[in-house]
């Protein structure tokens, strides 16, 4: 893989990691129009960079968060100096609770979704359907519910949520976001959440990738590989901004018609041939 496509690819995993289009479903469409499939570790990689900026930005909401929740721990050195029912006690144990449908499915899933969840004919047929979701969770959710009424039973269902994330096309934040509106959450409350529950679970398939790679990138290669991690680190932080604004004031609408349209470009270049639907072997 050329810098230049590097750099093309982690613009695009920092434009779209965080907003619920599948970061995934671009890679993969615009890696093979380049000629230069990423590969599903690449893909893994490149999210360390839009999850450090997550990191970043809620750096304050995550520090407190795990201080309350080590106090809230029955033993260790600050043990019972924060109540079980804390708010950001609870935060922490729902965050872990949430995280382990992914790490469970992506283990027992790993060589379906490195290899034939990646058929971009099953990419675009997810990434119409959830926007059908979306859509349909973003008209009929109540909209109430504040990230302080999170409940052991919603944290689970949105890490059940985020699991389907492992299919390309579905999205970890359109997943999560959508699981969210239809438990009544606020749009705000709804993608803070997506955001701090995905930190473990990207960070650790990252993570896991790199170490598997023998810290070589992968195919795409670690120079490449780097240079679209710093790419998408610096974008994804301005994305981050941009969009905890936009859902404050709008409806997810305009997203779900981008799905669609993006599906239907996809069938489109697999019928004329511009596209293939597996990348090499």
């Amino acid at each position: 893989m050329s810098f230049f496509d590097a750099v093309i690819l982690g613009l695009l995993q920092g434009l779209t990691e965080f907003l619920p289009i599948s970061s995934s479903a671009h890679l993969r469409i615009v890696g093979d129009l380049l000629g230069a499939d990423p590969g599903a570790s690449f893909t893994a990689i490149t999210q360390i960079g839009t999850e450090a900026a997550v990191v970043l930005y809620f750096r304050r909401d995550i520090a407190r968060i795990i201080s309350r929740w080590a106090k809230s721990l029955p033993m260790g050195p600050w043990a019972k100096q924060v109540p079980t029912t804390d708010p950001d006690a609870r935060m922490g144990w729902y965050v872990i609770v949430g995280s382990i449908p992914i790490v469970l499915l992506g283990l027992l899933f790993q060589d379906a979704i490195e290899h034939a969840l990646r058929n971009l004919w099953i990419t675009a047929a997810v990434l119409a359907g959830f926007a059908l979701i979306l859509g349909w969770a973003d008209k009929i959710g109540a909209k109430k519910k504040a990230l302080r009424e999170l409940t052991l039973r919603d944290g689970i269902l949105f890490g059940l949520a985020q699991s389907l994330a492992l299919i390309p096309g579905v999205s970890r934040s359109g997943g999560t976001i959508t699981m969210g509106l239809l438990l009544g959450y606020t749009r705000t409350a709804a993608a803070r959440y997506s955001f701090l529950l995905a930190i473990p679970a990207v960070l650790g398939s990252g993570f896991y990738q790199l170490f598997k790679s023998g810290f070589t990138g992968g195919e795409a290669g670690l120079g490449a590989t780097l240079v679209a991690t710093l790419v998408a680190f610096v974008v994804g932080y301005v994305v981050i901004i941009a969009f905890l604004k936009i859902v404050e004031n709008y409806s997810y609408w305009g997203f779900v018609w981008y799905r669609i349209a993006l599906a239907a470009l996809v069938v489109v270049l697999l019928v004329t041939g511009t596209l293939q639907a597996l990348p090499p072997a």
